[in-house]
Parts: structure tokens; sequence; C-alpha cells
């Protein structure tokens, strides 16, 4: 596992498939309570101890961890990092459920050409059966976190029914979750890929980008360090390009993100 400083308080954490953010509140250069922002896939408990105890903190500093969605590579390592800490696992309410493993996700609907990006991301995670934490805080849009000076939740429903965002304006900072991501080959902002519903997707990456952040950080690829919200808008706008196609239409509404209400009626929420 890779660990980069991206802020004195803000560090990366990249694993095979996917990546985590360690957040530290207090004064600059203090020992403040620590955020972990997604878990990584299972077996990440002990890569994770050892990066705090290389960055001079116990894992014990840990207070909270907050979960973007459900996805293994997120949501598999927080029952084992939960165990280690001590610390409070929060997701959404519609995502908590497959979160304590009471039922299972549903799969994404994946476009043809994302098939075989899922089956090369699925050889390096570990198998399914990973243990679930039993107590997951359920949170709902609009909430705010006592960390980063208030951390507002986000709900961004479209890679999943729960998928939130974590904006903390007092540090310009968004946590995106899957919802939006970057190349791994040349760093391009775009909507996340895997997804279930790719509409609404697109309508979560606009609300994201009026956020105006200045750092964005995302469940994959390189996070952006500056003017973080000219680059959402642009990706936003040229996935709007991409889906109206040449007729400059794409037979959708065009509609706000539908945040924080039940999933759409739909046969691909039960396997």
């Amino acid at each position: 596992m890779d660990v980069v400083e991206l802020l004195p308080r803000l560090h990366l954490l990249r694993f095979p498939v996917g990546q985590a953010y360690l957040w530290r509140d207090g004064p600059d250069g203090g020992d403040g309570a620590l955020t972990l922002v997604d878990a990584g896939p299972a077996g990440s408990g002990a890569p994770i101890a050892e990066a705090l105890t290389a960055l001079g903190r116990h894992p014990r500093d840990v207070r909270r961890i907050v979960l973007t969605h459900f996805h293994e590579d997120h949501a598999g390592g927080a029952a084992e990092v939960a165990a280690l800490t001590g610390a409070e696992v929060l997701a959404h309410r519609l995502d908590a459920p497959h979160v304590r493993g009471e039922v299972p996700g549903p799969p994404p609907v994946f476009e043809d050409w994302e098939r075989p990006l899922h089956e090369r991301a699925a050889r390096l995670l570990p198998p399914a059966d990973f243990e679930h934490p039993t107590r997951v805080t359920e949170l709902s849009d609009g909430d705010v976190l006592d960390l980063g000076g208030g951390a507002h939740v986000v709900h961004v429903p479209g890679h999943t029914h729960g998928s939130i965002a974590l904006h903390l304006p007092r540090y310009g900072v968004l946590f995106t979750g899957d919802t939006v991501a970057a190349s791994p080959v040349d760093g391009t902002v775009m909507p996340g890929v895997f997804n279930l519903d790719r509409h609404r997707v697109l309508a979560a990456c606009h609300r994201l980008a009026a956020l105006d952040a200045e750092v964005a950080c995302f469940g994959h690829g390189a996070p952006v360090p500056a003017r973080a919200a000219r680059a959402l808008r642009a990706a936003a706008e040229a996935a709007d390009r991409s889906a109206a196609g040449p007729d400059g239409a794409d037979g959708t509404d065009g509609g706000p993100a539908d945040t924080d209400g039940a999933p759409p009626g739909d046969a691909r929420t039960g396997r």
C-alpha cells in the first residue's frame, strides 16, 4: 500500500484496487483525531495500521470510518479496521444493509466496454466472503459530521443507491467516492464506472461540481490538488455531450440527482 501526503492533514492510502483517505483534525502539526474515508478491500487492516505507525500515530487515534458506498474495494476492510481501531463505521442508510452484510448489494449495470475492466479489477481483489461490520451508523443527505470543521454528507446516487460524497467547505476538500474518477492513463477527470444508473451519476457530477471544491479526492485515480471544481465541471459537461450523441438528445430529462430517496423500483436490485 502506498501512502501519499496531499495536504499536511490529508493522506491518500493507495491499494491494488481503489484507495482510501486519512484526514487529521486538530491544530497544524498536532495529534488530533483521525478519520478514514473508505477502508479498502478485505485484508487492509494490517497495512493501514502500519501506515498509521509510520506516520507517528496509533490505530486507536482513528475515531470514525466513513464509507462512500458498499463495494468491497471500499468497504471490505471496514470490519477489521474497526476492530483494530475501535472506530465508528458510517454509511448512507441505503447502503448500510449491504455494508452490514444483511442483504447482497445490487450488481452494476455494465457498459460493454466496462466488462473487461471489471474482470481485471476483480482478479486483484480478495475473495468476497469477508467479515462485515455489525454496527453501522446510518447517514442521510445534509448530515454534518464533526470533522474538518463540519463535513457535509452529500447523497449522490447512481454508482450505488446509497453512494455519498463528503464535503469539507472550511478546507475546500471534496471526497467523491466512485461517483467521479480520474483516468489511470492521463489523469482526465471523468464520471465513475461500474454504475447502477449512469444518468443519475451524471446528475450527481453536476451537483458535486457546484460545490466549488479546491481539492477533489476520488475513489480511483489521482486526486485533483487545485481548482477541482473547474475539472469537475469540465468532466460533467463533457459527459453530457457524449451522452447526448450527434443529435443532441439522450432521451433523459436532465433533472437533478434524486437525493436521499428510496431506490427506484428495478429488477436489478436483487441478486
